[in-house]
């Protein structure tokens, strides 16, 4: 089946809008997070500042402190301000001796002057902030416990949940991040049962642990805290890491924090993590979600328009990008939207491919002026001569773009490979695949390509082989499970075993309707019809897919149900009128529609 194989140039498209959702998520947080990792620059004290006119010994020691130190000897500088700090008691003082240390790169002498504040001045914030900052740039973990807590402790509680949600950032750079974990951890425990701040400093800690390499640990953090505030923006945003990082647990979580309503930012992250997870079908779900609740917001269009190409959903496409054109009209001119466009122009070109209509296909990329751009429109191009019946001139100009890099080297590779796979020229493309492969053979997905372009080269064994060293390799990647199991039940044979895959696949990506789909072959395979029906029941609702209503008609003709089936291939053949899958389906059962 097609929706196993390589993914098609057009999700690379989806890169730039969703990375400037995830950008503009970020610029959120950052508005909402007090930065804790810069140190300020205290300028030199004046009298007014101290409370009280400074006596001639005083100003004789700060002035040629500070005239030393813009002179080009900071070390006499700050002994004469640390000197004055400390006979004074001058909190001023003390915080410009810490500056000039620091200006003048000498941690250690940075160290002992926050220290000698932090004496004389045990409940300053700012003291304990800058103390605890000069260890963990110094790489001393271990110190920070006392310094964390007092941190702490000793915050304005209107700020103290920002500057929790900090601590993982403050201590990204610790080279033991195990010990990092558990400092963290043991400075917030006092906060964890805290109704208003406990569901920040579980996800902090769960956030080191996470780092740490701690994922059970960060999971029950992440657990502990949605037991206290399940509605938790922070909560949601870190389950999501959970995800990203495959953790075991964390889809049943994701699935539960996003059961409530969220921002378009957080529902454009969950879409990056899917997409990168390579659950294209659940990722469509999150960006429509967000289309429906913010229609003026721009980018998701984009996003949507994209993977609605690659269903072959050429008239949400078009309406998606027509939503697009509205929404970004009010924008500005910059190099961001003129990088949109030529997005738009690229998704129309193959929109009017897709149809047949190969002059306008090419009159779209004429369009398109962005030079970053210029590969893609290039490999648009490669496509329409395909379709043209000129694959040996498509190869040609996609050989002779720039490879002045391995990595412009290797795009050049997958694209010409996508050609042949598309113009079914199976044996040709899977050579080419091997050279990819040897590029880069722990590659998961170029693995996982080649054991597919096997399989449509007729080697089966080569298949097999190729997707249990994969299994052996990768555990967590799905794909590899839900291909082999489908397969079995496409041949008929190890059924026992294909379920046992398939379920396997289902477990690692709960929801997804093509595995769903793979489980409901192998029942129907089984004999199990009743069961597949509801199966392909459930997938179709949540995805209108030609590969699925080929499978849902073909288990509704076997039960008899020859209206409803003519009706699901129809349906089928609206989203693609060739796909090949439900096309044989028809052929071999000699119907038509």
């Amino acid at each position: 089946m097609d929706y196993y194989g390589l993914m098609p140039s057009s999700l690379r498209l989806l890169a730039a809008p969703l990375l400037a959702c995830s950008l503009a998520a970020c610029a959120v947080q950052a508005q909402n997070t007090p930065p804790a990792t810069s140190l300020p620059t205290a300028s030199a004290p004046t009298a007014q500042e101290n409370g009280a006119e400074l006596d001639a010994e005083l100003f004789y020691e700060i002035f040629t402190g500070e005239l030393s130190a813009r002179s080009g000897d900071p070390g006499a500088g700050y002994s004469l301000l640390l000197e004055a700090a400390r006979r004074n008691q001058d909190e001023k003082l003390f915080q410009r001796a810490t500056d000039i240390a620091l200006q003048s790169r000498s941690g250690e002498a940075a160290l002992a002057a926050a220290h000698a504040w932090v004496d004389a001045w045990p409940t300053s914030h700012t003291a304990q902030r800058y103390l605890l900052q000069i260890l963990l740039a110094l790489n001393r973990t271990a110190e920070t416990a006392a310094p964390l807590a007092q941190f702490l402790s000793t915050a304005e509680p209107s700020a103290r949940q920002g500057l929790v949600l900090s601590l993982p950032l403050l201590y990204r750079r610790a080279s033991d991040k195990a010990l990092a974990a558990t400092v963290v951890s043991e400075a917030l425990k006092p906060y964890f049962a805290d109704p208003a701040l406990g569901p920040a400093a579980l996800v902090s800690s769960g956030r080191t642990l996470l780092v740490a390499g701690d994922a059970a640990g960060a999971l029950a953090a992440a657990e502990q805290a949605a037991a206290l505030a399940p509605d938790s923006d922070e909560l949601a945003s870190f389950a999501l890491d959970l995800l990203e990082a495959k953790v075991v647990g964390a889809d049943a979580l994701v699935q539960r924090a996003f059961s409530s309503s969220r921002s378009a930012q957080l529902h454009m992250t969950y879409a990056r993590v899917l997409l990168e997870l390579q659950r294209y079908s659940l990722a469509q779900a999150q960006i429509e979600t967000v289309t429906k609740e913010h229609p003026e917001l721009s980018q998701p269009w984009l996003a949507l328009a994209a993977l609605q190409v690659q269903n072959g959903e050429t008239d949400g496409a078009e309406a998606s990008l027509a939503r697009f054109a509205q929404a970004a009209s009010s924008m500005a001119d910059s190099p961001e939207k003129d990088a949109a466009k030529s997005q738009t122009y690229l998704l129309q070109s193959e929109i009017a491919e897709k149809r047949g209509q190969l002059d306008e296909a090419e009159a779209w990329l004429a369009k398109i002026s962005d030079a970053d751009s210029r590969f893609d429109v290039q490999v648009r191009r490669a496509s329409l001569l395909a379709r043209r019946g000129k694959l040996s001139y498509a190869r040609a100009l996609i050989q002779s773009l720039p490879d002045n890099s391995p990595e412009e080297k290797r795009r050049k590779l997958v694209a010409e490979v996508q050609l042949l796979r598309d113009n079914g020229q199976y044996a040709d493309a899977y050579a080419l695949q091997g050279e990819l492969v040897k590029q880069a053979p722990s590659d998961p997905d170029l693995l996982y390509d080649q054991a597919m372009l096997a399989e449509k080269a007729g080697d089966h064994a080569t298949m097999e082989r190729l997707l249990r060293k994969l299994i052996a390799a990768r555990p967590d990647f799905h794909h590899a499970y839900n291909a082999l199991g489908y397969s079995f039940a496409e041949r008929g044979i190890h059924l026992a075993e294909a379920r046992k895959l398939v379920e396997t696949a289902l477990r690692l990506a709960p929801g997804d309707p093509f595995i769903t789909d793979s489980l409901a072959w192998v029942e129907f395979r089984s004999g199990n019809k009743q069961r597949a029906l509801e199966l392909l029941e459930s997938a179709f609702a949540a995805r209108k897919d030609p590969e699925i209503a080929a499978h849902f008609g073909e288990v509704l003709w076997a039960a008899g149900d020859h209206e409803r089936a003519q009706a699901i291939w129809r349906e089928g053949l609206r989203s693609d009128a060739k796909n090949t899958t439900l096309l044989e389906t028809l052929k071999r059962l000699g119907v038509a529609l």
